[in-house]
């Protein structure tokens, strides 16, 4: 993995300005729903894609960055986001791995008898990869990783192992989320339980840390499986059926499972690769 410079920083403090930066943005949006009255205008404004609150991890990444390692901390997070050198294999699991394992629960769920939702998407194949970039530049992954992977995992892997850091970073990320839970949308995701939307994204995030640690610590790398979980959902309206929704907790905890068997807990990655990066180091 690439070496950063993890010494100086503060992971709090970077959480602080995440959370904050976005429940500003979104907490106005629950008191409306529970009879408070705001100007119609910011209302409008809160509730359109142009509601900045998704920004809220990549700002405060670079802030904090930038408060503690100025511009040469700056540009090392950039660089990261922009880096693609990770093998092809690291490619195709962070773009393909979320939607076998979605359309997989969709397909065994109506195996299974159920009353699936239509496979709407496939109806119009050039949809799908423009909904992937648009998920990529617009759907969180730009917005977040640069915050969730780029900062807070990179440092707290110096602290703890690759499973526990993912453990506590995947906790975060579902609780950054919370103020969507009392907000009506449309999406099937955030229909389901809290405690659910917790475990998942726990689960997903050893998941993208596998992905992310295998591919040098490459934020592309987080960013391209990050959009793939989202735009698996579109691909796969499986979380509209309760079997639908359980078969694919079960496929993700049998994943997530099986990654940290194989690859083991400490970092997640090959052993040949983790060798290759300690004799780089000394």
């Amino acid at each position: 993995m690439e070496k950063v410079d993890t010494k100086r920083g503060n992971i709090w403090l970077f959480y602080l300005i995440a959370f904050g930066w976005s429940w500003l943005f979104w907490v106005p949006l629950i008191l409306v729903e529970n009879g408070a009255q705001l100007p119609h205008g910011l209302v409008d404004f809160l509730n359109s894609p142009n509601n900045p609150a998704a920004w809220g991890p990549l700002i405060s990444a670079f802030l904090v960055i930038f408060i503690y390692q100025r511009w040469r901390g700056v540009r090392d997070l950039l660089r990261r986001g922009v880096d693609f050198r990770f093998g092809v294999r690291w490619y195709l699991a962070a773009i393909f791995l979320f939607p076998a394992v979605l359309g997989l629960a969709y397909l065994i769920a109506m195996m299974s008898g159920q009353s699936m939702h239509p496979l709407d998407a496939f109806l119009d194949p050039l949809s799908i990869p423009i909904s992937f970039i648009v998920i990529f530049f617009l759907g969180g992954p730009l917005q977040e990783e640069f915050g969730w992977r780029g900062y807070a995992q990179t440092r707290l892997q110096e602290r703890w192992n690759a499973l526990l850091t993912s453990i506590f970073v995947g906790f975060m990320w579902a609780a950054w989320h919370l103020p969507l839970h009392f907000i009506p949308r449309d999406e099937a995701y955030y229909n389901n339980p809290i405690w659910g939307i917790f475990v998942s994204l726990i689960l997903v995030s050893i998941i993208i840390t596998w992905i992310f640690n295998n591919a040098g610590g490459s934020i592309l790398a987080a960013m391209l499986a990050h959009a793939s979980y989202n735009w698996s959902n579109y691909l796969f309206p499986t979380l509209f059926n309760d079997l639908g929704a359980q078969i694919y907790f079960i496929l993700l905890i049998v994943l997530a499972a099986a990654i940290v068997l194989i690859f083991r807990p400490k970092r997640m990655v090959r052993e040949d690769k983790e060798r290759r990066d300690v004799q780089e180091n000394e």
